[in-house]
Order: C-alpha cells, then structure tokens, then sequence
C-alpha cells in the first residue's frame, strides 16, 4: 500500500482511539492524563501498535494498559465504526514515556541552569 496512504490511516486511527479512550471507556484505570502521541500501522493495514503516553506512577501505567488491552473489542468496534477499512487492524498498545523524559530532561537543564546562576 501507498505509504502516504497509510501514513494518513495511521493518524486517523489515533485521532479515533485518542476520542474513544477519552469519552467511551468508562474503566476506572484508566487515568485523565492519558494521551495517544502516534499510531504506526504496518504497510497490508493487519497490525496498528497505539503508542500510549500515560502521566502518573508506575502502577497506574500498568493498570490503564491493562484496561486497554481488555477494552481492545470495544475499541476495536468502535474503530470499525468511525473509520471504514477492507479489515481492522490488529491492536497493540504500548507505552510511550517519552514525553514523561523530555520533561525530565527539561527538568535537568533547567535544575543545572538554576545551579550555574548561584555559583557566578
């Protein structure tokens, strides 16, 4: 397929899932700050892996993936609704951390910049 084409169906799938997670789950896991940066589907449209970004512990991450995983029908469903494909990808989540490390990166530069000002 078209890499154009599916560079365009994997942005519409996030935009999709990012809806169907923040209105249609009702799991208590799942926590506010929960976000969908990208979605890479492969190139015959029989895999998507949903990159999740989730802001909070450790144990939280790991309970809303597994909310996820076990909603994967519904989403799947509701996927299937919104967007009209030969066959529904495969969906496999994922956790992306690295907005949690820009901001820890952020946080560093800006602890040594804070640091360099008190010695000179």
């Amino acid at each position: 397929m078209n890499p154009r084409r599916v560079q365009r169906i994997s942005e519409e799938i996030r935009k999709e899932i990012s809806s169907i997670i923040q209105n249609d789950i009702k799991d208590p896991r799942m926590p506010d700050m929960i976000s969908v940066p990208r979605v890479e589907v492969t190139r015959d449209l029989s895999y998507a892996r949903i990159m999740i970004s989730i802001l909070g512990s450790d144990k939280q991450k790991e309970d809303a993936l597994e909310g996820l995983n076990n909603a994967k029908g519904f989403i799947k469903k509701e996927l299937g609704r919104a967007i009209r494909l030969p066959s529904m990808p495969e969906l496999i989540f994922e956790l992306d951390e690295s907005i949690e490390k820009n901001i820890e990166f952020e946080q560093l530069i800006e602890s040594l910049k804070d640091g360099d000002g008190q010695n000179g």
